[in-house]
């Protein structure tokens, strides 16, 4: 997310920042991928889903990681608790995006999700910037800027999802439009492989970063 939000909010000055995220099992390591695969073999092939508790009486104890079963639903939950009914993970969003941005009184409002996908993290963004702002304008920025590819033509059928990302180095947008009600507000769909550029990319690029700047 902070790929694309930064490459905006050079021109456009952010302000305000309202994320949705629907994060993958293996951002619960390898236990959150085996237990979503082991509750996929539980329920495959089944008319399970279409009564209150069935998928759970289904998958029993072998939640894992989850507090829910993942398989056939969607878990508004990933991390540990902290105060006032947030988790780690909606605080970690928060502090991190503050801190890259160097933002560190920007507001932020984030909901984490568990997504029956394997690999790829993604995010609906509600984003304020301080003056007006335009599609054209936001898609010129996101088309040329670097690590993020724009994928947004939805009449096409054209927009990125974890399926088509996993596997890739880049932030993929799509999705780009104006908010409704706010002509300083956009609002974003953005997918992006978290064992890629949410781990392993990162460190490889710093570290090429910091050997530069010692050479």
């Amino acid at each position: 997310m902070i790929v694309a939000l930064g490459a905006l909010h050079a021109e456009f000055g952010l302000r305000e920042l309202v994320a949705s995220s629907y994060q993958a099992v293996s951002g619960a390591g390898r236990a959150g991928v085996a237990t979503l695969r082991q509750q996929l073999s539980l329920v495959a092939g089944t008319e399970l889903g279409i009564s209150p508790g069935d998928v759970r009486r289904a998958v029993g104890d072998n939640t894992g990681p989850f507090p829910e079963p993942v398989a056939l639903n969607v878990v508004p939950w990933a991390g540990s608790a902290r105060d006032d009914g947030w988790s780690s993970e909606e605080l970690k969003v928060r502090d991190e995006s503050r801190k890259i941005l160097g933002l560190p009184d920007l507001p932020v409002a984030v909901t984490c999700v568990r997504v029956p996908v394997i690999t790829t993290h993604s995010l609906t963004v509600h984003a304020r910037f301080e003056g007006e702002v335009t599609v054209d304008k936001a898609r010129e920025i996101l088309a040329t800027a670097p690590g993020v590819v724009l994928f947004d033509n939805p009449a096409a059928g054209e927009f990125p999802t974890p399926a088509d990302v996993v596997g890739t180095d880049p932030t993929w947008v799509g999705r780009v439009r104006r908010a409704l009600d706010d002509p300083t507000a956009l609002e974003l769909f953005v997918c992006g492989d978290n064992l890629r550029k949410g781990s392993a990319l990162n460190t490889a690029q710093i570290a090429e970063v910091v050997a530069a700047e010692l050479s």
